[in-house]
């Protein structure tokens, strides 16, 4: 993985993260009887995202199909560790 795909994915789920944090704050506090239905929304979004980019760089921007497998494998992974840290981190 070269460094600006490093730095785009990292960039990428820091953003991702954020979104789900600050989220999650103005929800509890201003209706938190939603909770379940914003974490389940922004779960649904995050995925979305991750499987858009994984498939542009794939079908666009890859040059080899072991290119391809490590920065899916690498996005996937880092999409795994981002889900375990927000909610280690919310809950």
């Amino acid at each position: 993985m070269s460094l600006p795909e490093l730095a785009f994915s990292l960039v990428f789920f820091s953003l991702l993260g954020l979104a789900y944090v600050k989220g999650y704050d103005f929800v509890k506090k201003h209706a938190p009887e939603h909770l379940v239905h914003f974490y389940l929304i922004m779960t649904a979004i995050r995925m979305m995202m991750v499987i858009t980019v994984v498939a542009v760089y794939t079908l666009l921007i890859s040059q080899s199909r072991e290119d391809s497998i490590h920065f899916a494998a690498w996005f996937l992974i880092l999409y795994g560790v981002m889900m375990v840290l927000t909610l280690i981190y919310k809950h």
